[in-house]
């Protein structure tokens, strides 16, 4: 897991109209950590270090250091809220993360060997991401950055699934949990569209071919 440390404060002044003022300030984020059995605690992150920290791909599938006030709390994001138009975040929500207790995250899907991979290099295949992300279910301390596809060894017309996903241990894939059906396709390796139109025109042609010789 990253290492992500974020300071915050605990925020009294509510609503709407506080939220903007603390946005306009420019040095905090308006945010609640809720979960576990604590009441849901409304806080003011530090801008520069959470916007530091949000240009980060692991920063969504981590478990985050969240310092309110002095006391350390661990916990995942659950949500950002962002403006319409401008690059801003306007609200984040913290889930207080129990040590003992599986949680359910995201987490990013990383393709490799692709310089290798034989439906591509040997087989002139095209490589069609069908996923970018999947959802696991794991202890805190078994929560993986990412999981990463080796493509290799995949040959052209293969489709990779969610069974076919190696897994660290402890982890599991919660669509799997719900049945073969959910066994969803993560990419595939297939022959370039253009390609793949021209060599059915050639069979077409053959076939035209092949009737009027028998004529």
């Amino acid at each position: 897991m990253s290492d992500f440390t974020l300071n915050a404060s605990v925020r009294n002044d509510l609503g709407k109209g506080a939220s903007r003022r603390l946005r306009r300030a420019n040095e905090q984020v308006p945010a609640i950590i809720y979960g576990g059995e604590k009441e849901p605690q409304p806080i003011a992150v530090e801008k520069s270090a959470f916007y530091k920290a949000i240009e980060e791909e692991s920063f969504f599938s981590s478990i985050l250091n969240l310092v309110v006030d002095g006391k350390s709390e661990q916990v995942v994001v659950r949500d950002l809220q962002r403006h319409p138009f401008k690059q801003l975040v306007t609200h984040a929500d913290f889930l207080r993360v129990d040590a003992t207790h599986e949680i359910t995250l995201n987490v990013p899907l990383h393709v490799v060997g692709e310089d290798k991979c034989k439906g591509i290099k040997d087989q002139d295949g095209e490589l069609h991401v069908l996923a970018n992300e999947v959802q696991v279910s794991c202890l805190p301390k078994d929560l993986p950055d990412y999981l990463e596809v080796d493509i290799s060894e995949v040959e052209l017309g293969t489709t990779l699934h969610l069974s076919d996903l190696s897994l660290p241990a402890g982890v599991t894939l919660v669509d799997l949990t719900h049945g073969e059906d959910h066994d969803n396709a993560v990419l595939s390796i297939s022959k370039p569209k253009v390609r793949a139109e021209e060599d059915e025109g050639e069979a077409a042609e053959d076939e035209e071919e092949g009737e009027k010789g028998e004529e």
